[in-house]
């Protein structure tokens, strides 16, 4: 069986296990049907999820003129405390901004190695804590925008961390915590223009990934050097492909490359 296209993102959905999906122009693969098969990976050109050309790849899928140029690419997406669409201010795109911005977003706690803060749209959730590999997870704020979660995350990432250990991510070095004690003791930190918007009375979401062997000793797979990759899947978790000599995968951190997938 072949597959051939530009990776993107795995698609996924809750259930136990999650299920994962990676998605091509004119097919698509549930990828936890070829677990303990030999994948084949090849690198073949690149193909910019923005302008679609052969470019090298910059930042997240894109070359480097679109990512300076796209409105999916400004600076408040990775930091939200810089959105402006509240005050109808533009940076790249405003009505782009205004459709991103101006709705509900999440202020969350998730532990996929340690627990971090985090935000994100509340539509994304919980596919946001799955792209982490987050193993448990629980809303702490609910806001009308993306400027009230950036400035609450800011708050919030005085008291905790606000990133996740891939490493012990992959190899599921993990200790179950108890995120609602969490949950209550931040909620002093959570500054005035959001704190009507905590949320006091939910429970934590946990996930469940499909994994046969986790890897002992993680080694990341760089397919734009080493073209071409053969190796038996044991593992789908966050964004990463899980192969049983440990090698890992990072499906989100390669988008952008236009790749021939072989399964036998």
């Amino acid at each position: 069986m072949l597959y051939e296209g530009v990776l993107r993102k795995m698609q996924s959905e809750m259930g136990n296990p999650i299920q994962y999906y990676l998605i091509f122009k004119e097919d698509f693969l549930n990828v936890n049907q070829v677990l303990d098969k030999e994948l084949q990976l090849r690198f073949i050109k690149y193909q910019c999820l923005n302008c679609g050309e052969d470019k090298p790849v910059f930042r997240q899928g894109f070359c480097q003129t679109c990512f300076f140029e796209t409105p999916a690419a400004g600076d408040w997406i990775m930091r939200p405390e810089l959105s402006t669409a509240h005050l109808d201010k533009e940076d790249r795109d405003l009505e782009y901004e205004k459709k991103v911005q101006l709705q509900p977003h999440i202020v969350y706690l998730a532990n996929s190695s340690n627990v971090k803060v985090g935000v994100t749209r509340k539509s994304q959730i919980p596919t946001r804590w799955i792209d982490q590999g987050a193993h448990e997870a629980i809303e702490i704020a609910e806001v009308p925008n993306r400027y009230l979660a950036g400035i609450t995350e800011l708050a919030l990432k005085e008291h905790v961390s606000d990133k996740t250990n891939w490493r012990k991510m992959l190899t599921n070095t993990l200790e179950d915590v108890d995120l609602i004690e969490w949950r209550n003791k931040l909620r002093q930190y959570i500054p005035d223009e959001a704190v009507a918007y905590y949320i006091e009375n939910n429970q934590e979401t946990h996930m469940k990934f499909p994994v046969l062997q986790y890897p002992v000793k993680v080694k990341s797979l760089n397919l734009q050097k080493t073209k071409a990759y053969k190796g038996i899947l044991k593992g789908i978790k966050g964004q990463y492909l899980l192969f049983e000599d440990n090698t890992v995968f990072n499906i989100r951190g390669n988008e952008g490359l236009y790749v021939s997938l072989g399964i036998s």
